[in-house]
């Protein structure tokens, strides 16, 4: 028995449609490369990208972002201190707090370019040059004020803030001064008395 097989209607057959889409598919792609290439702020050439200054943990640092970078993602990409996290990216979470100008910040929300000038310092920079840790992260480990470590950049440098702004009066107070700082792991009380522990060093 032979098969029959229909002849192309129109002239379009499985090969000339296939090459019609691609076709039309690589001129999609093109364009939509050549519009995110002329996007605001995006694909800007190296060198028309402004320059900051930043002192990073007491060293002054040079670097050419672009103007939408924030300051967590020059920290973090382009200097290379990942111990500031990003969590939700949007200012609610505190885990990307750094001390900018020695207040702290929530560097997801501020832009490289208007730190530009600032002194920052990150988790890295608080141990001291012999090694010796930073009496907030110590007693963040004496007192089991973290569990998964991701928050505790943040709430570190979030504490240390807390006591040099005189919001560490009270329980009540810290956890009042330290709610911008989430733990997902429930370390809270742990925090707080971590927080104690060195308000009362102080004042001893």
């Amino acid at each position: 028995m032979t098969s029959k097989t229909s002849p192309p209607c129109d002239g379009l057959s499985r090969r000339n449609f296939l090459r019609t889409t691609g076709a039309a598919g690589a001129a999609l792609g093109v364009g939509i490369r050549h519009a995110a290439a002329h996007q605001p702020g995006s694909g800007v050439p190296p060198d028309a990208q402004p320059k900051i200054e930043l002192t990073v943990n007491g060293r002054l640092r040079t670097l050419t972002v672009e103007p939408r970078t924030t300051l967590v993602e020059a920290l973090r990409d382009t200097l290379g201190l990942t111990g500031t996290k990003i969590g939700c990216n949007q200012g609610q979470c505190g885990a990307c707090t750094v001390l900018l100008n020695g207040d702290r910040v929530n560097s997801c929300l501020i832009l490289a370019l208007s730190a530009n000038g600032a002194e920052i310092t990150t988790i890295e920079g608080l141990a001291n040059p012999d090694g010796s840790l930073h009496p907030m992260q110590t007693a963040f480990a004496e007192q089991d004020a973290f569990q998964c470590g991701y928050c505790t950049p943040g709430q570190i440098l979030s504490a240390i803030a807390c006591i040099d702004e005189g919001h560490a009066g009270s329980a009540d107070e810290i956890r009042e001064y330290m709610s911008g700082n989430l733990c997902r792991c429930g370390a809270y009380p742990n925090i707080v008395a971590a927080v104690e522990s060195v308000r009362d060093s102080k004042e001893g």
